[in-house]
């Protein structure tokens, strides 16, 4: 019997503003769309640096794989995208908070724009249970 997919939706993250789910889970597996550093409760961007704007988008991250069955302590893989590579440490500051002791593999890039030209957005991969 084929495995079925789960679509994700919580309303402890930003809705989705697109044609796309928050996170979709399959055999065990969540993969979450790209967050950014929206708040949830107005669908603003969070004022502030690079820092607000990392916390704000794991926190949104968190919620998700909350939702999914799954927790940051499961995250496999992470994307990072930039829109200044300048930010990365920044960024890599706040980002080690969430995975003290816990790290998932990475990738970061710099990219030339991102929606709603917000300075982070961050996708992950992550075990369910």
């Amino acid at each position: 019997m084929a495995a079925t997919k789960q679509v994700i939706a919580t309303d402890r993250a930003p809705k989705a503003i697109g044609p796309y789910a928050q996170a979709v889970v399959h055999n065990g597996i969540a993969y979450l769309s790209g967050q950014i550093p929206l708040d949830p409760a107005t669908m603003q961007i969070v004022e502030g640096g690079i820092a607000e704007q990392t916390t704000r988008v794991l926190e949104n991250l968190k919620a998700v794989l909350e939702a999914s069955g799954s927790s940051l302590e499961q995250v496999l893989k992470t994307t990072v995208f930039l829109k200044d590579m300048g930010e990365f440490t920044l960024m890599n500051e706040v980002y080690a908070k969430y995975f003290e002791g816990n790290t998932p593999a990475r990738a970061t890039v710099e990219v030339a724009r991102l929606p709603r030209d917000v300075k982070v957005e961050i996708e992950c991969i992550a075990v369910v249970g």
